[in-house]
């Protein structure tokens, strides 16, 4: 709908002018007001390198829409590096710049009546805000993705941004050289681009994907290189053809789509991030979904490519070997996917996929076929027992054996966990619990990849667990439990736990469980108190006061 056929809408005359006036300041003409207005939503910053190389982006947008003859509108949304804000304050920001990143996009277009939006965003939580933004504005929407990283290099070997808090685990456990360790914090980020591997920033982009809105083949471009610039003037025309069809994001985002992307999250071994995530865009989309549903996925996919944190490869080498179109056709060949959901194209999932081969290239190693995967099944686990009973995620890729019992080391913070590994203070067979780190506890659920990478470093990744109601990063990999619900802050039974008890972790069986007793449970229930809330003011406390559940999604509208 254009801004003419808009005005109309609410009244008519010289009441329009100051409207129109404002346009015409812009530089519009008399025939703009019949263009499609769209809102240009840019991630643009140079707070980190995921989101420094969005600008040619957002400029190659304009471009498209302009040529599509629409009239491009121009808004920021701001980021949180969360590379550079783990294992700080800082981070604590991150999960709240989901809710900010979406409520921008809410806001710019429905406040100035746009009639579709196209989303560049780069860092985690850019893609999570802007997806729910556009859910919940509902006018027809496209994703673009910023692009990867390139790896960075030395002594032969690829590099990326949990080399480095992995490297500092290596470090202080003396296997590392201090020339070593600084030529590697030096070389592992060589440009612009989101971190490398199959963290969150590129789970999200391939989801996206599978969900049907992005374009095929767009989320695992690398920034740096000049397709990613044309595929985004592609997106931006068409786009202006989902206007004309009036084709909206929840007409696309149904219960089959996103079944379609935790599918895709599952076969390419993705963040346990995805799973709070699209619990929130579930959300947004009013799409019936709970966390068990990650787990009804699970059993039935299995993980087909070899990606780091736990394989080999990273998202560009995915991209060179056939990209996400090539794993839907194997997942959809195998009766995995549905394919008959429409996307942004217009076009079905299985209509995108007509031309991509059954089976992929012989001459790559990173997409496996259905019959040699790398796992029978998805890496994501729900658990649940009397430490989590509203559920938790655990990443079991990578791992011997996803099972363990050991003695609770309790900690109130992540920065006393990580001194206490850093002082060798953990030894194998230890079951570490971090808490007062959820949604309203941290506030903000703040990433573990500081002790969970330290962990790496020492050798201790599949021998010591980490259990916490906060979150990891997209490149954790070990024996790790994360989203632990009700959390710490809430009375749930993370807060009872003292140092020393007993705790299994047990993959097979679904099985989060602290052994003590029910009679002793309630004895410490009765005992304990909750804390003050750490933040009183501003975005933090607002975060802290309004978040559901981890098992909801944290998000902050969820009223019944």
């Amino acid at each position: 709908m254009s801004i003419n056929r808009r005005s109309k809408n609410i009244t008519e005359g010289v009441a329009r002018a100051p409207n129109r006036s404002m346009y015409y300041a812009m530089g519009y003409t008399e025939g703009d007001f019949v263009k499609p207005m769209i809102g240009v939503a840019n991630g643009h910053s140079t707070i980190t390198p995921c989101n420094s190389g969005l600008q040619k982006l957002a400029d190659a947008a304009v471009e498209g829409l302009k040529a599509a003859g629409a009239n491009p509108q121009i808004f920021g949304t701001p980021t949180i590096s969360d590379g550079m804000a783990m294992g700080t304050e800082g981070m604590k920001y991150s999960l709240v710049s989901r809710e900010v990143i979406s409520d921008c996009v809410e806001t710019c277009v429905g406040g100035q009546w746009m009639d579709g939006v196209l989303v560049i965003g780069g860092c985690d939580k850019n893609m999570p805000g802007g997806m729910m933004g556009m859910l919940r504005a509902n006018v027809p929407a496209i994703y673009v993705y910023g692009g990867t990283i390139l790896p960075g290099k030395y002594k032969g070997q690829d590099l990326n941004i949990v080399s480095v808090f992995e490297a500092v685990g290596q470090f202080s456990a003396g296997n590392m050289s201090e020339e070593d360790f600084c030529q590697i914090e030096r070389r592992a980020i060589p440009g612009p681009g989101s971190c490398g591997g199959m963290y969150t920033a590129n789970t999200m982009s391939s989801s996206f994907e599978a969900l049907g809105m992005s374009l095929p083949y767009a989320s695992t471009q690398a920034n740096v290189e000049d397709e990613i610039v044309e595929t985004t003037r592609h997106a931006a025309k068409v786009l202006v053809e989902a206007v004309k069809a009036d084709l909206k994001p929840r007409d696309i985002v149904t219960k089959k789509a996103i079944e379609n992307a935790v599918a895709v999250i599952m076969a390419t071994g993705g963040s346990t991030n995805a799973v709070l995530h699209f619990l929130a865009i579930a959300h947004a989309a009013e799409v019936e979904w709970t966390i068990d549903d990650f787990e009804r996925i699970r059993r039935k996919v299995p993980v087909l490519c070899d990606l780091k944190p736990s394989g080999q490869y990273l998202a560009i080498d995915l991209h060179h070997a056939g990209g996400i179109p090539q794993v839907m056709k194997i997942l959809l060949k195998a009766g995995l996917l549905h394919g008959d959901c429409i996307t942004i194209t217009g076009k079905t999932v299985a209509e995108n996929l007509a031309d991509v081969p059954d089976v992929p290239r012989a001459d790559q190693h990173v997409i496996r076929t259905i019959d040699k995967p790398m796992y029978e099944q998805g890496h994501l686990a729900i658990l649940r027992g009397n430490l989590s009973p509203e559920g938790c995620v655990a990443k079991i890729t990578g791992l011997k054996s996803p099972v363990m019992t050991g003695p609770a080391r309790v900690f109130e913070d992540e920065q006393t966990a990580l001194a206490a590994i850093m002082a060798k203070q953990i030894v194998a067979g230890d079951v570490m619990v971090l808490r007062y780190l959820g949604p309203k506890g941290g506030p903000g659920m703040p990433e573990m990849l500081a002790p969970t990478g330290a962990l790496i470093g020492q050798g201790l990744g599949e021998s010591v667990g980490l259990v916490t109601d906060g979150r990891f990063s997209g490149g954790t990999w070990g024996m790790v439990v994360g989203h632990v619900a009700p959390e710490a802050y809430a009375g749930g039974n993370i807060a009872l736990v003292q140092e020393g008890d007993s705790i299994t972790i047990d993959a097979h069986r679904l099985l989060l469980q602290l052994n003590v007793d029910d009679t002793e449970l309630a004895r410490r229930r009765k005992l304990w108190v909750q804390p003050a809330p750490r933040y009183t003011r501003g975005v933090l406390a607002k975060f802290a006061h309004n978040a559901a559940s981890a098992s909801f999604g944290a998000v902050l509208d969820k009223f019944d």
